[in-house]
């Protein structure tokens, strides 16, 4: 696949990074002479200094031949046009990456007929992962299908847990009126994810990933030895595009919203805004500020900023306060691998989030949504069976399906249904798969 990226800020040097290991190729676009020189010295892409908007210089990279052109420089304004101007001259597919949500909710323009395919917003989908890591308080990672009726809920074990030290076949034995399906582990000191297999034991500190249908979620908390507590008072550090989603998203859904922002000018505007949110003006890393507005009687702190250490550190003092979650927004790669360990529970990351969101038009057979967990490297597919697909063939324990995937569970109607070896997946079924990099070639094959 012959895939354009315009733009090599953050979201398309991760999109280029992920896409170099998969050997597509892939062409980036900038202005910025560094960057490129940085991503040729990093990565197995072609890259072209110049403006993505030139019509001779896409032409020069081959858009006539292009499978996606993905724009994702900092201007919405210039990712429409690239988009528009890259459909025009042959593009089979465009991709833009927008900062106004209104584009994305039910708007009443159709933007194909410009040439935009597809939208996506870092900032909106950031926010929207971290109302549902509010909503699943006890959990660091969690990720809905077709709207809650499957999730992928990640946690590390403590102490408490009762499958600690109990293999997956014993843990299944244990609690036989709970439906779940372990299909990841994060173990520290092993540097591959393992797929989990009956005698897998689970471990202490073990970052443990489950597939569980909607009507056992509230059955999965004894499992890992937590309760479920809910979340009413937040308070965000941040007035980013996220921090100003986050908070609107929140007041929705009847929180109550605290946002603190350092300038003046930004938080009047998020004042006048925000309605239902109260807008503080201070530095949230002030001790004597966070206890003036009652650090310790919230129930989860959201650090946003643009400083990924500040965001880090201000969630460390929050947690040493009392409050139950916290959650950074953490653009260093580097420092997700370390967050457990230092007492961070959740951590979210436009690049990752982005990416995945784009990922699933670059796969192929019939990819419904497809995310990244933190911290993983393998990815969570939601595919749709197509009539004559392989997978459909045979039973499941008969598919010669590889070691290195498993399936987390089929939604057959719209309900939910726990993916046995005795049963035989569907056309029209839609099946989450979670599967290692090594698997995914495999895995495609099978939905063909």
């Amino acid at each position: 696949m012959k895939i354009i990226i315009a733009g090599a800020g953050d979201v398309g040097f991760h999109l280029a990074k992920l896409l170099s290991y998969e050997s597509q190729d892939t062409y980036i676009i900038d202005f910025d002479g560094d960057k490129l020189e940085y991503i040729n010295n990093h990565l197995d892409v072609i890259t072209k200094k110049g403006d993505a908007t030139s019509i001779q210089l896409l032409k020069e990279m081959g858009i006539d031949s292009a499978d996606l052109l993905i724009a994702v420089t900092d201007s919405q304004n210039t990712n429409f046009t690239i988009s528009v101007i890259g459909k025009s001259l042959g593009a089979k597919k465009t991709i833009a990456r927008i900062d106004n949500s209104e584009f994305l909710n039910e708007c009443e323009v159709d933007f194909q007929q410009f040439g935009l395919d597809f939208m996506i917003s870092p900032q909106e989908l950031a926010a929207n992962e971290i109302k549902m890591l509010l909503n699943q308080s006890s959990f660091n990672d969690t990720v809905a299908f077709e709207s809650g009726v499957f999730n992928v809920m990640g946690t590390p074990l403590t102490y408490n847990s009762p499958i600690l030290d109990l293999t997956v076949k014993e843990a299944k034995q244990q609690f036989p009126n709970v439906d779940f399906i372990t299909i990841a582990i994060k173990r520290q000191g092993v540097s591959q994810t393992i797929i989990p297999r009956g005698d897998t034991t689970y471990q202490l500190d073990d970052q443990v990933y489950f597939c569980v249908p909607n009507y056992s979620m509230k059955d999965l908390y004894p499992i890992i030895g937590k309760k479920q507590f809910n979340i009413k008072n937040v308070m965000i550090l941040g007035g980013s595009s996220i921090g100003e989603k986050t908070a609107r998203n929140l007041c929705k859904d009847n929180f109550r919203v605290k946002l603190i922002e350092k300038n003046r000018e930004k938080a009047e505007t998020l004042a006048e805004q925000l309605n239902d949110t109260l807008v503080i003006n201070g530095d949230g890393r002030d001790l004597e500020l966070l206890e003036e507005e009652n650090i310790r009687e919230t129930d989860a702190f959201i650090a946003v900023t643009g400083n990924s250490e500040t965001n880090i550190m201000s969630c460390l003092v929050a947690k040493s306060k009392g409050v139950k979650k916290t959650v950074a927004l953490v653009e260093n790669m580097d420092y997700i691998d370390i967050s457990q360990t230092i007492g961070i529970q959740s951590l979210i990351n436009k690049k990752l989030i982005a990416a995945s969101n784009i990922f699933r038009h670059i796969r192929e057979g019939e990819i419904l949504a497809l995310a990244n967990l933190h911290n993983i490297d393998a990815e969570v597919f939601e595919f749709e069976v197509k009539a004559g697909a392989k997978v459909t063939e045979h039973p499941i324990k008969d598919l010669r399906f590889p070691r290195e995937a498993v399936f987390g569970g089929i939604i057959r109607e719209g309900k939910a249904n726990m993916a046995t070896g005795d049963m035989q997946i569907k056309a029209k079924d839609k099946v989450i798969v979670f599967c290692l990099p090594e698997a995914i070639s495999t895995v495609e094959s099978l939905f063909k």
